[in-house]
């Protein structure tokens, strides 16, 4: 199992985890009034008192939001609880919170909002499998309009598993507990979570150990101690070559993926191109090397040397068979291989023979489109992405500003910290181009990709508005420099 600190659980985990907690001895009434009692500290700090709205649902979410109400109503707070069906329906924990509750309780109409300063959404949790209707969604609706709103484990309506939106609203504030879940992190639910604190209600880490959790948000513990570094005594042939196919005449993409391996550790970095592209390539590329191709012999050639430790074809290759046949090529040497862009949609007739060609290390880098030409996939991005790893034995980097990566043994992870800057051209070169970097220097390809995936988002963070593609691989010492200065 990866760092567990960063682990994400499922709905059903989360569960379970309460009921080992439970078993071991805390009972459920004290894990509510942890929750409810954390929930009540975070809005302390960043609220002055003021009249709130607090909406309680028929469950555990609703007991929460009962614990809420009477710890701001004892730091002196105006408390409205407005709650979804009959008082006396409210089983268990939920049940014995709402009888320590004194202050009055109210139909949840949008009438309990009136004079609301903020209002705390504790109605439906993760768990919610249907679309808010009828009174529940006119309330949410109501609130959006009138208030800041802190949700409770999700905004009520959206899907702890998916992060798919079935109704809800945003919130300015989600309090969850443990661990977060996928849909945290997965878009749209995680443009509706605000900020996302994770609070500790007094679950141990080691129910992790039962659970066994196999999705994680991405973040540089899980994989820094597995990062390339240099040795003393080591050359540029030790640091591994990466090798880059250089199309034509679309010629920048491999040109920005090169940069990008070099950047990121490769000790020697080459692009073959057709013989035509040679003069391009070499007055642009200083310390990376160029490779001239005459035919595909030439290019069998280059893969017959056992130093290339790393191969990439995709950017600006060209949708065409040259490239079906140079992809199928660079597999067969089951060195770690990067297929990017054109070098997935080039299948987008065959992926069979795709799938039946990946038999050592590999990642498959596409975007939405590209993923949807080779894999006949529904449902959320996680599982399409798990699912796509499982069928084709490699990992795949589904990209977006929710980039999902998943191994064919079901591990996955979810990146967060891309910045909408890199919605520009070409950027997605650059990212192959790191992976492709990582690789090269013999790191494990699931582990390779996610890293990458952060150290591209982190690039583009620390540079800020006004980023291109260009900029990206020279931002990568700086992140580099970052990540080996942390602890």
């Amino acid at each position: 199992m990866l760092d567990p600190r960063h682990a994400l659980l499922t709905v059903s985990q989360m569960s379970q985890a309460d009921n080992l907690t439970i078993a071991s001895g805390t009972c459920a009434e004290v894990l509510m009034e942890n929750a409810g009692a954390s929930v009540a500290r975070e809005i302390l700090k960043a609220w002055a008192p003021c009249r709130v709205a607090v909406l309680c649902g028929p469950g555990n979410n609703g007991g929460d939001g009962f614990v809420v109400a009477r710890h701001l109503a004892a730091a002196g707070w105006d408390v409205q609880v407005g709650l979804l069906g009959p008082l006396d329906r409210l089983k268990g924990a939920a049940a014995h919170h709402a009888r320590l509750w004194s202050g009055p309780v109210a139909p949840l109409t949008p009438k309990v909002l009136e004079g609301a300063g903020l209002v705390v959404d504790a109605i439906f949790g993760a768990g919610l499998s249907r679309a808010l209707e009828g009174p529940v969604a006119d309330v949410l609706a109501a609130a959006a309009r009138s208030a800041p709103i802190v949700a409770i484990d999700v905004p009520s309506g959206v899907m702890g598993d998916s992060g798919e939106v079935l109704g809800a609203v945003a919130a300015q504030l989600t309090v969850t507990f443990f661990r977060k879940k996928p849909g945290h992190l997965l878009l749209p639910a995680r443009h509706l979570c605000g900020k996302v604190v994770v609070a500790d209600i007094g679950i141990a880490p080691s129910v992790l150990d039962t659970i066994l959790p196999e999705a994680f948000e991405n973040d540089p513990v899980l994989w820094r101690d597995d990062f390339p570094t240099l040795q003393h005594g080591g050359n540029k042939f030790t640091r591994g070559h990466a090798l880059v196919w250089g199309g034509y005449p679309m010629t920048g993409a491999a040109r920005l993926a090169a940069r990008a391996a070099a950047r990121a550790g490769a000790g020697l970095t080459t692009v073959t191109c057709p013989e035509v592209a040679l003069g391009i390539y070499a007055s642009a590329l200083t310390s990376i090397m160029v490779q001239p191709l005459v035919d595909q012999a030439a290019f069998a050639k280059v893969l017959a040397d056992d130093r290339m430790t790393g191969l990439l074809i995709g950017p600006g290759a060209g949708v065409d068979e040259q490239t079906r046949i140079s992809a199928l090529a660079m597999l067969a040497t089951g060195r770690p291989t990067v297929l990017d862009a054109d070098a997935l949609t080039s299948f987008q007739k065959d992926p069979e023979t795709l799938m039946g060609a990946i038999s050592g290390p590999c990642v498959l880098t596409p975007h939405d489109g590209e993923f949807a030409r080779l894999f006949d996939l529904a449902g959320d991005k996680l599982h399409r992405t798990r699912a796509a790893a499982r069928m084709s034995g490699a990992v795949i980097v589904l990209k977006g500003a929710d980039t999902v990566i998943a191994a064919p043994d079901g591990r996955a992870i979810i990146n967060s910290n891309a910045p909408p800057t890199l919605a520009t051209a070409g950027s997605g070169d650059v990212l192959a181009g790191i992976i492709l970097g990582l690789l090269a220097q013999g790191m494990d390809p699931f582990l390779a990709a996610a890293a990458a995936v952060w150290m591209h988002g982190e690039a583009a963070r620390s540079f800020g508005p006004g980023l291109i593609a260009e900029d990206l691989p020279d931002l990568l010492p700086k992140v580099l420099g970052g990540l080996f200065s942390q602890t």
